[in-house]
């Protein structure tokens, strides 16, 4: 009985295809495809400046930016940490009220009528207008600057967490409801998972707006940052030196960026699960 049992089994279970060869070329392709992009840049830029000759003063070559970057790493360094702390102060700031108001917004008629045009009356005022307040009120320092990050970061970031709130189908609330779910669970096992994809969304929005934010504070008065480099590079004409900063600043959006998909990966599961079957 064992010996007939077991060709049959082996003839029911089907036999995972292997995939060709080409598809696993595109798919590596894929995976490196912004690495390689990075580097047509940079090839791109050389190749610019080589051919039209174009002076130093108005743009370097890549090859006089990054070892200007290993000179001058000591200062950058420096004014590159006084700059993350804004940046990562200011929009956790915005991650920890932003999504907590665009929860009671969504789920609370009554705190909409309150709060909601109260909030899109602050958002139509121009920033850069306010920021010039906010030295006057909070002085040079670092508060001032977390505090306009933590203005134009926390907006994007409400809209995305009122969106994904309220994007659940309402037939799911009721049959959570009929089945004796509690508001507790139906929050944590239904309404938050299904939220996830679109506050992430607005997360990367805010977190690369979280970088501007704290460079144009920096510009308002600031005597330490990158902003504060970027407008001594501009006055001395020093373009090599403002390159390099505006390199650092996209390194810096970049990591952001990752750090944010890196949360969105860990925390939908359930994605990842698609991607792979599609």
């Amino acid at each position: 009985m064992t010996t007939e049992s077991a060709p049959a089994a082996s003839v029911l279970v089907p036999r995972r295809k292997k995939r060709p060869l080409y598809l696993k070329l595109l798919r590596v392709l894929r995976d490196v495809s912004p690495v390689l992009v990075f580097f047509a840049l940079i090839a791109l830029w050389w190749a610019a400046v080589a051919v039209w000759k174009v002076p130093g003063y108005l743009l370097p070559p890549p090859q006089d930016v990054l070892p200007l970057i290993v000179e001058k790493r000591q200062s950058l360094w420096g004014h590159s940490v006084i700059t993350l702390q804004e940046i990562f102060m200011g929009f956790g700031l915005s991650v920890v009220t932003a999504i907590p108001m665009g929860l009671l917004i969504a789920l609370s008629p009554t705190a909409k009528r309150m709060l909601y045009p109260l909030l899109v009356f602050i958002q139509l005022v121009p920033k850069i207008a306010i920021a010039p307040l906010f030295v006057v009120w909070l002085g040079f320092g670092l508060t001032s600057k977390v505090m306009l990050t933590l203005l134009l970061t926390f907006f994007p970031l409400l809209l995305a967490s009122i969106a994904g709130f309220q994007i659940l189908d309402q037939r799911l609330l009721y049959l959570t409801r009929s089945m004796g779910a509690t508001t507790w669970q139906t929050f944590r096992y239904l309404r938050f998972p299904a939220a996830l994809p679109v506050i992430f969304g607005g997360l990367k929005t805010s977190a690369t707006i979280a970088a501007t934010a704290a460079i144009v504070a920096e510009f308002v008065g600031s005597n330490k940052g990158l902003g504060y480099m970027l407008l001594q590079g501009t006055a001395n004409l020093d373009t090599t030196l403002v390159f390099a900063i505006l390199f650092l600043l996209t390194i810096i959006g970049l990591a952001l960026n990752t750090i944010v998909e890196v949360a969105e990966y860990l925390m939908t599961p359930w994605q990842r699960s698609q991607t792979k079957t599609s």
